[in-house]
């Protein structure tokens, strides 16, 4: 027989157990309540609860839906993700993601263009495709898929392709009226892609574009940066030299991998170069001058892709803080910059020429404090790191990243001149470089 004390316990147990079931049933019940009212309010949309040809839905759901965004950028940052009208164009590996997330995270109107049609082999990397939408438009099948999970959500799906004949009826609409805010690229097509990019550019719609997923399996060297800041990525390299022959050099943001080529690695698949061999390959592109190879792609990866692009656009719109790191592979420059300290500190007389920075940390300098730029001019080419403060050792916490140039004025001015740096850069430049380098001082506690 159990003691008193025993008895207590138990007693005690069973109170805690009853409460705990009287909390989850209660939790269940707003559950099947919330569910309930969504099927009504779903029930409607393809019935007839319609006022001046619109569909209402109950205001409270789409918040409970969206709660956790809501917790995360805010009221006012997701009442800007509503107001937006975003078109993508491509909804294959990465476009279909791209639309699916956005969609899922508050965006109120979106149009997506594409005239592909489901096949069994996108069925590795599409976002919602399934056996029974193989043969099916991609458009639609992605439209009639959101249409389960955000009923409120103004999809527009235009099953056609893009070009540049229709290229400003496809986004701004019938009546050239219906400007985005924002335009996701998403076609894997050369031409089709530049010419899309020239559009948006010369008409001044903001766009973010996807590079090459293809034959890529390292997510830790995807990038989001200017056009010009990619490397490791053919597709991106031949469209950049296509846009700078259209007089467009920068001002392109894009996705892209800068994952290097291996011979262990996935490869494009060659096409055969005997004609008889390799036979008319232009029956085998759905349309003329399409792409005819087949790609080798991880699944993963245009999914991986698409999700960066909607973080980004999400992050971008709602206002929530972003400081890109740009070049953030750039491994084969670091032993050049670290050269260049080694290099300085010889010219200065220092009497131990040892360097005290490792050549590990110079990575860390050179992403992580500064972002793959000099705070002195904001460039990102030809850089190195020199002493800061002539009165400091060099350290992790007193030296800068800085363009070659910029390097030599400062070693003639302050290391050897002997100027003040309040003499030789203005009051905003110097704050800048202490605020970098005061962020060290934080972010090196946790290495």
């Amino acid at each position: 027989m159990p003691s008193n004390q025993g008895w207590k316990g138990l007693v005690a147990a069973a109170i805690l157990a009853a409460a705990a079931t009287k909390f989850f049933d209660s939790l269940h019940q707003s559950y099947k309540a919330s569910r309930r009212r969504l099927s009504e309010e779903t029930g409607k949309a393809n019935g007839s609860s319609k006022a001046n040809g619109k569909v209402h839905y109950d205001s409270e759901l789409i918040r409970e839906q969206l709660a956790r965004n809501y917790a995360f950028l805010g009221e006012e940052a997701m009442q800007s993700l509503k107001n937006q009208y975003i078109v993508v164009v491509g909804a294959g590996g990465v476009g279909s993601w791209v639309v699916t997330m956005l969609v899922r995270s508050g965006i109120y109107k979106i149009k997506v263009i594409d005239f592909d049609q489901v096949s069994l082999s996108s069925l590795n990397r599409h976002s919602c495709a399934t056996l029974k939408d193989v043969g099916t438009s991609k458009v639609n099948c992605l439209k009639d898929h959101l249409r389960e999970i955000a009923p409120w959500c103004e999809v527009v799906a235009v099953n056609e392709l893009w070009n540049k004949e229709n290229a400003g009826r496809l986004i701004y609409g019938e009546d050239g009226e219906d400007k985005p805010t924002f335009v996701v690229d998403c076609i894997d097509n050369i031409d089709t892609k530049v010419d899309l990019l020239e559009f948006v550019y010369q008409n001044d719609i903001p766009v973010i574009s996807s590079m090459g997923a293809a034959t890529k399996s390292d997510p830790t060297r995807i990038n989001v940066g200017d056009l010009t800041t990619t490397e490791e990525d053919p597709l991106a390299r031949t469209v950049r030299r296509r846009l700078k022959q259209r007089g467009i050099t920068k001002g392109i943001t894009v996705v892209f991998s800068a994952e290097k080529p291996d011979p262990r690695k996935a490869s494009l698949l060659p096409l055969p170069e005997d004609e008889f061999q390799r036979g008319k390959v232009d029956e085998l592109s759905a349309i003329k001058d399409f792409r005819v190879r087949i790609l080798p792609v991880l699944g993963t990866m245009p999914g991986v892709f698409g999700l960066t692009i909607a973080t980004w656009l999400i992050t971008k719109i709602s206002g929530y803080p972003m400081d890109p790191i740009e070049g953030k592979n750039r491994i084969k420059v670091y032993d050049g910059i670290y050269q260049s300290l080694a290099g300085q500190m010889t010219r200065i007389g220092m009497p131990d020429q040892r360097v005290p920075v490792a050549l590990k940390d110079v990575g860390y300098i050179c992403e992580e404090v500064f972002r793959g730029k000099s705070p002195l001019s904001g460039y990102s080419t030809r850089l190195t790191l020199s002493k800061w403060d002539p009165s400091l050792p060099v350290s992790i916490q007193n030296v800068v990243l800085m363009t070659k140039d910029e390097q030599k004025n400062h070693e003639e001015r302050v290391l050897n001149g002997g100027e003040n740096l309040v003499d030789v850069y203005s009051k905003e430049t110097l704050e800048f470089v202490s605020k970098r380098l005061k962020e060290e001082e934080y972010y090196s506690q946790f290495r």
